[in-house]
């Protein structure tokens, strides 16, 4: 057992699974810093603030999952070159027109969500209620910002 009463070895695919969900929240993050950044045309206003408002979050998880991982008895990656290695999200660099960008933003949620759940079906296996509590709201929060992203671009 480790620190906090899992089995070690259970904690160890959840602090690996953790990481890689850590890698695509760094890049998806870097992403939406971009969209808000480099954002033109006429839903400038609009999409300048939402992007604030996800990055914002984005940023609050990657801590909250990095804690996680240290939790756990980990060591959470810490280098733009790691997370680039282990993201199933890739760079979405050169956009600036609005559509291009929610829809950049949606497909991450989409990679994030696939990520989550498979962890989250591991967590619960492991009896590790924290990650499922944690995993569990991203996924809530998640599933309603789709809709809403899918919706302004439909």
């Amino acid at each position: 057992m480790n620190r906090i009463g899992l089995d070690e070895q259970a904690a160890s695919q959840l602090i690996k699974g953790l990481d890689t969900l850590l890698a695509n929240y760094q890049i998806l993050y870097q992403n939406v810093r971009g969209y808000h950044w480099n954002i033109r045309g006429d839903k400038f206003f609009e999409l300048h603030a939402k992007f604030e408002t996800t990055y914002t979050d984005l940023l609050t998880k990657v801590d909250e999952i990095a804690e996680r991982v240290l939790t756990l008895g980990g060591t959470p990656s810490h280098s733009y070159s790691a997370y680039i290695k282990a993201s199933s999200i890739k760079e979405h660099t050169g956009v600036h027109d609005g559509i291009t960008c929610v829809s950049g933003l949606l497909a991450g949620y989409q990679a994030l969500l696939q990520l989550q759940r498979e962890l989250l079906s591991k967590a619960a296996e492991a009896g590790d209620e924290g990650t499922v509590s944690l995993l569990s709201d991203y996924i809530a929060g998640q599933e309603k910002e789709v809709w809403m992203l899918s919706s302004y671009i439909a």
